[in-house]
This record gives C-alpha cells, structure tokens and sequence, in this order.
C-alpha cells in the first residue's frame, strides 16, 4: 500500500509539474470546493507538490515510515490492517485540510498542496506505535518519537499563527493529531501501551 501511495504521487506531481492546467484542476482551493462541490480536491491535492523539493521530502518521509506502520497495521488488525492503513492516509488528506477549508472557503485566491497532511499522520501513528525510538530530522538531529512530536506540534502552532510562509502547516498538525487519534481509536490498547512504555522509560532513566 505504501508503494501504491509512492507510486501515484509520484507520477500526478511530475505530470503536474508539465502541466500547470492538471495542477489548477488538482489543487486544493476551499472556495472552489465550497461552490463548485469539487470535493475531490480534498484528495487530488495530495497527489501534487509545488516543485521537487516539497514532492522529495514528503516521499521520503512516506518511504521512511510507511512500511513500517504498514506493518504495524497488520501485525495489530490482521487482515483488515491495509485496508485501515489506506484508510488511515486517504482519511488524512481530508481531515487535515477541514480546518483550512472551513477558515478559507470564502477566499477565491487560497491554495494548497501535498501529501504533508498525510505523511504527518503516518508519521504520528509510528510515534503512537513506538514512542520511544529515535526520528532523525535530515539524519542530523535525532530525538526520541515523543520527543520529537510535542516538538513539531508546538512548531506547527506557531508558524501557523506566525503565517508568514506559504506552507500549510494547520494541516501538517492536524494530520498528526489525526493520525495519532484514529490509530488509537481502532485499538484503544494501544495509548495504554504508549504510557506504558513511557512510564517504563521514565523509571529506567
């Protein structure tokens, strides 16, 4: 399922990045949306980047953890974890972007693009896994998961109020906390065992 999701982002974003009229037609615009009732965009703009850079750091990201919550799904729900995985990242595209639908829809100019509402909530739901094991940012700085998370969420609240770049990142905390919450609301155990294993580390050290 994560070569899946690799694969055709890959592949919409070059397309995209040949044809600026296939991007307009992807691209996430709440006003469109809220008028038009193109709700497809919620998902086709997960499909698009804004240029190479953006489209890299999100696969790679996804390719980073992907498999392994993959795994985890299915160690976890057997045989109906890759259909909650693709679940879990198709849900993400829109759940991530409500509350910027929801702020923008009466604004025609505002656009938004990529997977980062989806990548963030794999990427949480390994951290719900696993809150203990090390995320490297760039292979320089590595920090525990938990660590890592109350760091990009706090991150996230403040570049959003600051909103002086064109990076989306109302979608990039809620696809976390999204992604966190549907994983542990599949298997409620599974927060019990995430402060079990906190508590444990916390008596270790």
């Amino acid at each position: 399922m994560t070569t899946l999701f690799l694969l055709s982002t890959i592949i919409v974003s070059i397309l995209a990045f040949r044809d600026e009229a296939l991007s307009r037609k992807l691209i996430f615009n709440p006003y469109i949306i809220h008028n038009q009732k193109q709700w497809y965009r919620f998902f086709s703009s997960g499909l698009i980047h804004a240029d190479v850079m953006h489209l890299l750091i999100n696969m790679l990201v996804l390719y980073s953890f992907g498999g392994i919550v993959e795994s985890n799904y299915s160690d976890a729900f057997g045989e109906r974890g890759g259909l909650y995985f693709f679940i879990l990242y198709a849900s993400s595209l829109v759940m991530s972007q409500l509350p910027t639908y929801n702020n923008h829809k009466q604004n025609p100019n505002y656009n938004s693009l990529g997977a980062s509402g989806a990548v963030s909530a794999i990427v949480f739901s390994y951290i719900l896994f696993d809150p203990l094991n090390k995320l490297c940012l760039y292979g320089i700085i590595c920090l525990p998961g938990i660590i890592f998370g109350i760091i990009y969420i706090a991150y996230c609240i403040y570049m959003s109020k600051q909103g002086k770049d064109n990076i989306n990142h109302s979608a990039h905390m809620w696809g976390a906390i999204y992604g966190f919450a549907y994983t542990m609301l599949l298997k409620p155990s599974l927060l019990l065992e995430f402060f079990d294993k906190l508590i444990y580390f916390r008596n270790v050290i």
